[in-house]
Formats: structure tokens, sequence, C-alpha cells
């Protein structure tokens, strides 16, 4: 399956480096697998990390960039570690023994074919934790066709409705439509949402969006779509949890956190056309408790 990196078209980016020999694609990796954390990770929805935490390897590199990233340190890929196909296997294997609610890969779109036999050997030895696969919502339906079977929860985002903010604030003016793609992809492979008696998801689909300031109107129209399309067979979590760090200097309309207000308002909109299943978030806006630290904990 490594060849897959040979001529890479794992994201919508489709580059083309050829990884194997030396070339980085746009996601910033070449062709070994680095990570900068995996550790039992408490905030995540109530019904991933809940009081047993979530057992998450943050993957260095990223499909998307956007310019707001919170989480740019990896996904510059500037901070992380190489680890094998056998130590990413050990990993999930501790992260159960440590007694995580599941197993969380955080942005793996890049890493596909060398993931895969890494969790079909921890699966070989036993691993039982409902597999997450964490993700920016930016894939391809061919690589996510890869990881039917072998993942029982998706967790995208879905960022933007609006093509002008995709392309402004993550360079990706094709985000709504490969979001909407991968979301058909993600729910037929998962299915209605399930959850075990002590309330953590087994499987299903949660979507989550994060409010930008001044860009409410683009999250009632990402609501209205999500709702409209999928009713109550996913779970959507409406974030307000934005960050505005250093390097949104540049984009001073995004510079601040949001407002109470916008976060209302998105949210009694979100009531108003029936949703149901949801997940918001209480208490003040953007704290960057929120952002773990990338220090290459437990690699």
């Amino acid at each position: 399956m490594k060849h897959l990196l040979e001529n890479c078209t794992l994201c919508p980016r489709a580059c083309h480096a050829n990884r194997v020999a030396g070339q980085r694609g746009y996601c910033g990796m070449g062709s070994t697998m680095q990570a900068a954390r995996a550790a039992l990770h408490m905030w995540e929805e109530p019904c991933i990390s809940g009081k047993k935490g979530s057992g998450a390897v943050f993957f260095s590199g990223c499909t998307l960039r956007c310019v707001f990233c919170q989480n740019y340190e990896i996904a510059s890929g500037r901070s992380g570690r190489e680890i094998t196909e056998k130590d990413l296997t050990e990993i999930f294997l501790r992260l159960e023994a440590e007694g995580a609610a599941n197993l969380n890969l955080v942005t793996a779109c890049h890493y596909v074919p060398l993931l895969i036999p890494a969790l079909q050997k921890a699966k070989d030895k036993g691993l039982s934790l409902p597999v997450i696969y964490n993700s920016s919502g930016y894939e391809n339906r061919e690589t996510l066709r890869l990881l039917e079977g072998l993942v029982d929860v998706y967790l995208p985002d879905f960022k933007y409705m609006d093509a002008s903010l995709a392309e402004r604030y993550s360079h990706a003016k094709d985000y709504p439509e490969r979001a909407r793609e991968a979301l058909k992809e993600m729910v037929r492979q998962s299915g209605p949402c399930a959850f075990d008696e002590e309330g953590y998801i087994i499987r299903g689909t949660i979507v989550r969006h994060l409010i930008l300031p001044g860009h409410t109107r683009d999250s009632r129209n990402v609501l209205n779509y999500l709702h409209s399309t999928y009713g109550n067979e996913i779970y959507i979590s409406v974030m307000n949890q934005y960050t505005p760090l250093s390097h949104v200097d540049k984009y001073p309309e995004i510079n601040r956190k949001i407002t109470k207000r916008e976060y209302e308002k998105v949210l009694a909109y979100a009531l108003s056309i029936g949703i149901e299943n949801g997940f918001f978030q209480e208490g003040g806006t953007a704290r960057e408790s929120f952002i773990p630290s990338f220090d290459c904990e437990d690699l």
C-alpha cells in the first residue's frame, strides 16, 4: 500500500509528490510517519472523552493548513517525532491498556497507507477499542474507502459552505464540495450513531463546526445543510473555542474571539431548524487550554 505515496493523491490537493523518493507533499510530509502526541485526551465531546479520556494520537502535517489553525505547530510539521509502523501498533495497544475509551486518530489522511497496517496488526493483537478518524473534512472518498471496516466513528469538521471563505482561510476553494462528498462516504460507512452502556460512542459520525468571528451566516448555512441532509442520523458539535493566535494578524476580521451573542445566535438557529442530536460548549469562549502541548508525550 506504500506505493500510494509514490504519486500522492491521498487528499484533494492531489499534489502527485513522490514521497517515497524524498519529495514532500502539500501536507509537508514524506514517506515516514511523524506524530507529536499520543496520550489520553480529556477535551473532546462528552461521548468521546468522558471520564476515561480519548486515546488521541496527533499526527504531524496537514493537507488543509487553515490560517487560523489552533494546532499549527504540528500542522506545519514543526513539532513531532518520527514513528514506525511497529511504534504505532504499540502506541495503540498502550492507550487501550491505559484505559482509553477509544482510539482517536487526529489528522491522519496523509498517512493512511502507513496507518492501515499498524491498525490491522493492533487489532490482530487484541485491540478492541472503537477507532475514531478525526478529520478536517477535506478528504478524498477513495482514501476514505481504504478505511472501511477499520474505522468505527468519523469525527470530521465541516468548516465552510462558502467557497470564498474556504479559499481565503484554507486556500481550498473546493472545500465545501469535498467536505460534502467525504461526509456522505463517512455516514455510509459508519451508519447511525450508537453508544455503549456508559454513553461512549461506538459507531457513527459526529460533525464539528467551529464558528468564526463575523461569519455566523455561513455557520447557519453549514448547520442547515447538515440537518436537512442527514437529520438525526448524525450528531453536530457547535464549537465556540476559536482562538485568535498570532498568525492571524494578516486577517484582522478574524483576529478576535467570537462573542457570546454570536454563539447564542448560531445555537438559537440550530434549535429553530430542529437539530436535536448535538453538542455545544458552555462557559466562556476560546481558552487556550483546549490546545494541548505538542511535546511528543508518550511517543
